[in-house]
Order: C-alpha cells, then structure tokens, then sequence
C-alpha cells in the first residue's frame, strides 16, 4: 500500500493506493456519485490516463476542507505522487501535465478599513 498527499487551497486530500481492479472510493462513497460533475470527475482519472494505468489500482481518499473543485485537483496531485511513488518512469509525464506542481494559490485575507481583501469603500470626493 502507498500513501501520498495533494493540496490545493484549503483541501488535503490522503491517498491510499492498492493493487486492485480500478475502484476509487472517496470519503467512503464512490468518486462518481462524491464528484456529479464530469469535469470533476476527470480531474481524478486523468493521472491514471496520462500514464495509461487505468483499472489496475484501488484508490481510498479522505478529503477535507474547501470545496468541491479544490478538493479534486488536490486528489489530483496526491494520485499523482502516488503514481511516482509506485514507478519513477511515471515522473515526467505526470510532470509535463504540472500533475505534480503545488498550487499555492489560495484566497487573500481581508484587510481593515476594507470591506474585501482589495476593494474599498464608494469615494465621494464632495
């Protein structure tokens, strides 16, 4: 059994992969029916199409925080690493997809005198 973890904004995502026949169980329910939306969806089985290793793997994942877009592209990179952890030859395609970059991009925080991280209050000058 490998281990592996993705982020992305507030989600982290911890991966278990075992040799099986192609099941991915999220939070315990099955990907398809925790991720309705296709594109979603694509976002968990694209590592295993890039290096051509569908149904080969089972996959458990607990994910927590963020929202639903976050928390795939964090289960994303931690397939991802996975994936590398199990054969190294599966480093540079995952890695040309940026499969394995860290996302860092996450929200700004609010600052005083402001109502949002960057805008500010009308402007009357009279």
């Amino acid at each position: 059994m490998i281990n592996a973890v993705g982020r992305r904004k507030a989600a982290v995502a911890r991966i278990f992969l075992t040799k099986g026949e192609g099941k991915i169980t999220v939070n315990g329910k099955d990907y398809k029916t925790y991720f309705p939306q296709t594109h979603v969806q694509n976002n968990i089985t694209d590592p295993f199409a890039t290096v051509a290793a569908e149904g080969i793997y089972n996959i458990n994942v607990n994910v927590q925080g963020g929202g639903f877009k976050g928390q795939s592209e964090a289960v994303r990179m931690g397939i991802s690493r996975a994936l590398v952890k199990l054969n190294e030859e599966f480093k540079k395609p995952l890695k040309e997809k940026k499969f394995l970059t860290r996302d860092s991009r996450a929200v700004e925080r609010k600052k005083y005198g402001k109502p949002k991280a960057r805008k500010s209050f009308q402007f009357s000058k009279r």
